[in-house]
């Protein structure tokens, strides 16, 4: 059964500026194994994290390092969650959450399934 959904969508110049703008603001964002990729994976990686944050119905106290995206040998991506984004799972039901990312045309979306 379907807990819950969420999609985001980020400019991938806005978030380009950003970046260039704050320093920092990458270590913040994300866990270790993300920040040496492209600027536009990891403008999908945030909007992925902005779709699970929709997709669990509750924000509160999440890390953005409690939301790793990884991919598996085939290059397809999940999470692996942690702290407070996994107790969110967990107290919701959600056992599985399935993710697609893209980029295109100056912007990287995400969707994300919320599955009991």
């Amino acid at each position: 059964m379907i807990v819950g959904i969420g999609v985001d969508i980020v400019d991938l110049a806005r978030f380009e500026r950003a970046v260039r703008r704050t320093p920092g603001l990458v270590e913040r964002l994300f866990a270790e194994s993300e920040r040496a990729l492209p600027l536009r994976s990891l403008a999908g990686r945030f909007a992925a994290k902005e779709a699970l944050m929709k997709a669990l119905g509750e924000t509160a106290n999440i890390r953005w390092h409690d939301m790793e995206v990884v991919s598996d040998d085939e290059g397809n991506p999940s999470f692996r969650l942690g702290g407070v984004a996994s107790e969110i799972a967990e107290r919701r039901g959600i056992g599985r959450i399935h993710l697609s990312m893209a980029h295109d045309a100056g912007v990287a979306i995400a969707y994300v399934v919320a599955e009991s």
